[in-house]
């Protein structure tokens, strides 16, 4: 092993009590619980109490799951499905493979529903979530690491990857000792970096009716671009880009054209969260 390089995780998971506990899993769960508490203290800062995020994510967080599941799976089709293939394994969400932007979609239907039966404007709870959900995306790609997937092409640089072989991402001829970039790691900084920048965004300028999250999607596609284009774990192409690259410039287009369409059709004070005729009597109404 390369001095300077990162090593490898010894395991992708711990027992307790009897029970096998997957750093996958876990880190997942953290990022959750991080984007309910961000969410909450900013609903909270809304003026609507902030209980209504875990509400919202009732519903949400399970769309999303699903969602960042089938997503996934349908873009790694060889993974699951042909000869020697279980197909069982679809379920095993513990051994990694939840699509960002499957879960997205996914969670916007649930989030839809959530924030409709709370009473709240659904693009109000984008822009009270998202901070918390670009947080927890960076905190849930350590579990790749612990997993040892989506890391990036061979390199050089000090800060290579140690990855365990045999791998599937990695083929068979390659030298042994090969290191490669940490691209979960890229990601993790540029969603923690993105964390503080939408925070400062809202602070300075209050996007409202959508537009933090419009700004979100612009973000992070930017950063899924350049990184998706660094991975090395099988992915389909089209036109010379994979699957989750042209994802990216979809959501960065449709990020874009949001926001244009609300800074045209939204240009005063969001003055409350809640749906017209839903305001709570302490709150204040538009």
């Amino acid at each position: 092993m390369h001095h300077l390089s990162i090593p490898s995780p010894p395991s992708g998971s711990f027992v307790v009590a009897g029970f096998e506990i997957h750093y996958y899993a876990l880190f997942i769960l953290s990022g959750i619980v991080a984007a309910l508490f961000v969410g909450a203290a900013r609903m909270k800062r809304r003026g609507a109490d902030g209980g209504l995020v875990l509400d919202i994510a009732i519903w949400a967080v399970p769309f999303g799951i699903i969602g960042g599941r089938i997503f996934h799976v349908l873009t790694h089709t060889a993974d699951y499905f042909g000869n020697g293939k279980d197909m069982i394994e679809v379920l095993y969400i513990w051994k990694g493979g939840l699509a960002i932007y499957g879960a997205i979609i996914f969670g916007l239907i649930g989030a839809a529903i959530g924030a409709r039966i709370a009473g709240i404007r659904l693009t109000s709870f984008l822009d009270v979530i998202v901070p918390g959900v670009i947080l927890a995306q960076g905190i849930g790609r350590w579990g790749n690491y612990f997993n040892q997937e989506l890391f990036g092409l061979p390199t050089t640089l000090p800060w290579g990857l140690v990855i365990q072989t045999p791998n599937a991402a990695i083929p068979a001829d390659m030298p042994a000792g090969t290191l490669f970039l940490p691209t979960f790691g890229y990601e993790f900084l540029w969603d923690i970096v993105g964390f503080a920048l939408l925070l400062l965004l809202d602070k300075k300028f209050e996007l409202r009716w959508g537009k933090l999250f419009a700004v979100y999607l612009m973000y992070y596609s930017i950063g899924r671009f350049w990184i998706e284009g660094l991975r090395m774990d099988p992915s389909d192409y089209y036109f010379g880009l994979r699957t989750n690259q042209w994802s990216a410039v979809i959501a960065a287009l449709l990020g874009l054209a949001i926001f244009l369409y609300q800074r045209r059709n939204h240009v005063g004070t969001e003055n409350s969260v809640f749906r017209p005729g839903k305001e709570p009597a302490t709150a204040p109404a538009e």
